[in-house]
C-alpha cells in the first residue's frame, strides 16, 4: 500500500464542514490503495469542536501534530471579544458593517502581515516535521486541503524540497473570496505571488466546486488549466442514522450550519410570517429549526415577533447528532448569501441535505446549486428576495405535510454519485496518476 501525507488545518477535534471531507478522505483512500498520513496542527484555535469526530479516524491512519502560532487570542483581547468567541462568525467584516476603531486595526494587521492567512504561524514547524514524516513513511505523493491557504504553501515547500508529486486541494477560491481581507498594494501583491505559485507548482488541482477553477482561469490563463478537476463535496450514507417513523404533530423544517452576515434567514422568516398572517398556516403546527454557529445579528432575527414561538435554536452539536436531526425533520433549509460572486458557490452541506432524501427549500442565486437541486429533483428554489416565491414552496411542503403527501420525485441514482467512497475513488486515481512516474493529463 503507497502513503500518501494529507497537510490539513481541520482535523479532528476540529468540527465544521472543512473537516468532513478531509477526513471522509482519509477514511475510504485505504479502499484504493492509498494510506493516508496527517500532518494537522495541534492546540488549535478552531471555530467549533467536535470530540467525537476523533473515533472516526481510521486505525491505519497516523496522525502527527506540530505546534502552531494562533494569532486569535491576541485578537479577541484587542477587540474586546470574548474568549472563545468563533472569529469567521462574529468577526470577519460584513459589508456595509460600522467597525470600531480597534476593529479597524485589527482588520488591517490581518490584510498586512497575515500572509496568506492568519495560520501562517504553522510553517515552519509543518516543513520541518513534514520532511521527517516523508522519509520515514516512505511517501509517494503529497496532498494539501485549503482553506487555509497556509496548508497549500507547507505542500509547496515540501514538494519544492522532496520532489515528490503534489495535489492541491480547495474548498474556496484563494485571493479575492468572501473571507479574504481587502489588502494594499504590497500585502496584495505577496499575496498574489503566493497564490500564483501553488497554482503553477501542484501537479493536479482538485476543486470542491466549479467556481473554484472558473476563478483559477481568470486569474492565470497562462497555467495549464487541464490539471484541474472537479471533486464535489458530497454524503456519506454510513453516517446515516436509522430513525424510527414518528407520527409528529409539527412540520418540521431543519437548518443546519453557520449563519452570519448576508447569510441569514429574514426573508425566510418574512415569507413565512406573511403566510402566518393570511392565515394560511398555523404557526403552533409548525417548527423552525436552526441547529450550528450563529452571528449576533442572527440571534436577534430568531426573536421574531410573529414566529419566535416556532423557532428552536440549538448551538452547534455533534456531527452524528446534527444529521439525525435532518432526518427526523420534514424539510431542510438551505440559505446561500445572494450576491454577485455566489453563483458558484456550493456549501458541502447540499450534498448531505440530498442524501438525507427530505425536500429542500432553497434559496440562493440561480447557478450551481439551484441547478444541482433541480437537476436531482431534491426540492424547490427561490432567490433569496422573492419573498412570494419562498412563501408558495414552503406552503406547498406544508400542505403535502398535512395531507401526508410531501417526498421528493428524487433521482437517487444521481444523487448516489456524491457518495464520498465514490469522490474519494477519483482523489485515489489522481494519486495514482501523478506518482506513476508518468502521469496523464
Amino acid at each position: 500500500m503507497k502513503s500518501v501525507l494529507i497537510v490539513t488545518y481541520y482535523f479532528p477535534p476540529s468540527g465544521g464542514p472543512g473537516v468532513q471531507r478531509v477526513l471522509k478522505f482519509c477514511t475510504y483512500l485505504l479502499q484504493f490503495g492509498w494510506r493516508p498520513i496527517i500532518l494537522t496542527v495541534k492546540d488549535a484555535d478552531y471555530p467549533a469542536r467536535d470530540e467525537s469526530l476523533l473515533n472516526e479516524i481510521p486505525e491505519q491512519a497516523v496522525v502527527y501534530r506540530t505546534p502552531i502560532l494562533e494569532p486569535y487570542a491576541l485578537y479577541r483581547m484587542f477587540t474586546g471579544k470574548k474568549k472563545g468567541t468563533p472569529v469567521d462568525v462574529n468577526t470577519i467584516p460584513k459589508p456595509g458593517e460600522r467597525r470600531s476603531l480597534q476593529e479597524r486595526l485589527a482588520e488591517f494587521v490581518r490584510a498586512t502581515f497575515f500572509i496568506p492567512d492568519a495560520r501562517m504561524g504553522w510553517i515552519k514547524s509543518a516543513v520541518t516535521e513534514g520532511q521527517e514524516i516523508i522519509r520515514k513513511h516512505d511517501v509517494q505523493a503529497i496532498y494539501s486541503s485549503s482553506p487555509p491557504y497556509t496548508c497549500s504553501v507547507i505542500a509547496r515547500n515540501l514538494k519544492r524540497k522532496t520532489g515528490l508529486p503534489w495535489i492541491s486541494g480547495f474548498r474556496d477560491p484563494w485571493r479575492g473570496f468572501l473571507s479574504a481581507p481587502n489588502r494594499w498594494w504590497l500585502p496584495d501583491w505577496i499575496d498574489r505571488r503566493l497564490e500564483r505559485s501553488v497554482y503553477r507548482e501542484c501537479d493536479r488541482m482538485e476543486v470542491a466546486w466549479r467556481g473554484i477553477a472558473k476563478d483559477f482561469n481568470e486569474k492565470y490563463p497562462h497555467i495549464d488549466t487541464s490539471k484541474v478537476h472537479h471533486l464535489p463535496n458530497g454524503f456519506d450514507s454510513a453516517d446515516f442514522p436509522t430513525v424510527e417513523v414518528i407520527e409528529k404533530q409539527l412540520f418540521t423544517v431543519t437548518y443546519t450550519g453557520s449563519m452570519y452576515g448576508k447569510r441569514n434567514p429574514e426573508t425566510f422568516f418574512e415569507a413565512v410570517s406573511v403566510l402566518v398572517k393570511a392565515g394560511k398556516i398555523d404557526p403552533a403546527k409548525i417548527q423552525l429549526k436552526f441547529i450550528g454557529r450563529f452571528g449576533a445579528e442572527v440571534r436577534t432575527m430568531f426573536d421574531h415577533p410573529v414566529l419566535r414561538d416556532s423557532i428552536e435554536v440549538h448551538d452547534y452539536m455533534p456531527h452524528a447528532a446534527s444529521v439525525r436531526h435532518l432526518f427526523q425533520s420534514d424539510a431542510l433549509l438551505m440559505v446561500v448569501d445572494d450576491f454577485k460572486g455566489n453563483e458558484e458557490i456550493v456549501p458541502g452541506k447540499v450534498y448531505e441535505y440530498m442524501g438525507s432524501g427530505k425536500p429542500i427549500i432553497t434559496l440562493a442565486p440561480e447557478g450551481a446549486v439551484t441547478e444541482v437541486i433541480e437537476e436531482t429533483r431534491s426540492g424547490r428554489c427561490a432567490r433569496s428576495q422573492d419573498i412570494d416565491a419562498i412563501a408558495d414552496i414552503f406552503l406547498d411542503f406544508y400542505t403535502q405535510w398535512g395531507n401526508d403527501t410531501l417526498g421528493t420525485d428524487q433521482k437517487r441514482e444521481e444523487v448516489e454519485l456524491y457518495e464520498r467512497r465514490e469522490i474519494t475513488r477519483r482523489l485515489a486515481s489522481l494519486l495514482d496518476e501523478v506518482s506513476s512516474g508518468n502521469p496523464q493529463m
